[in-house]
């Protein structure tokens, strides 16, 4: 009989010290578990970084004076993206990035910008911080990941610098290379603003983006063909 209530007895202890130490547990880390069910790929907040790189595509103005290089002109782009989730299908977010957009010009006989000498390479080149807001459309079943989905924003920012670059090959100075970079530009404008669209999955993603904004300031727009709006490309996550 004594012992029989010596092992209720040791029961009964074992039993209450489990359940204080689990309601120690949780009390000791409800800011961790809170933290885990707000924040991820599907939940109501995330952000990561991304890189990306496109092309320059499109026709530029009708008028000649202003032929690109393609393929060789490009933008290369680094920016932390945040997304908040506002249902199941839907979100919103908006990217801050670096955006370095280079135009490099055909040289031919047409060539106006920014003047008719030839050289052996010339490219105009504008760094920019951008922000951009967007809305998301998310289809297809997925867990806690970013799934697959369809972005629709616009952007805008401001043109860090401008850089005129060319390089001569042979330099008429006798040189066997001579390379010029020119800053400062007053012919090229310093704020610029598009539209743009993303499809992707998981950490990869098609983009295509449009500039609405002129590349030229006013008083040049008469004498300088616009140059292509289009920038396709390529965006790869640090998921």
């Amino acid at each position: 009989m004594n012992n029989s209530r010596f092992v209720l007895l040791a029961g009964l202890l074992g039993v209450g010290g489990h359940a204080q130490a689990q309601r120690v547990l949780l009390r000791e880390n409800p800011a961790q578990d809170t933290v885990a069910s707000v924040f991820g790929p599907n939940r109501a907040y995330y952000n990561h970084f991304y890189v990306g790189y496109g092309l320059v595509a499109g026709p530029g103005s009708a008028r000649a004076g202003a032929g690109l290089r393609y393929g060789n002109s490009a933008e290369i782009v680094v920016g932390l993206r945040n997304k908040f989730r506002v249902s199941q299908a839907l979100a919103l977010g908006f990217d801050l990035r670096y955006a370095r957009v280079a135009y490099y010009l055909a040289q031919n006989a047409q060539k106006v910008v920014p003047n008719p000498a030839p050289h052996y390479r010339e490219y105009l080149a504008l760094p920019q911080a951008q922000l951009e807001g967007f809305v998301r459309v998310n289809y297809g079943r997925r867990g806690n990941v970013i799934g697959r989905y369809v972005d629709v924003g616009g952007w805008g920012g401001w043109v860090i610098s401008t850089a005129h670059h060319y390089e001569d090959r042979p330099a008429t100075s006798g040189a066997k290379r001579v390379d010029v970079t020119e800053h400062g530009l007053d012919y090229l404008r310093r704020w610029t603003y598009g539209a743009g669209l993303r499809a992707g999955s998981s950490r990869y993603a098609l983009t295509a983006r449009y500039r609405l904004s002129d590349v030229f300031t006013a008083p040049y727009q008469g004498l300088y063909p616009e140059l292509p709006r289009w920038v396709v490309g390529l965006e790869l996550g640090w998921l």
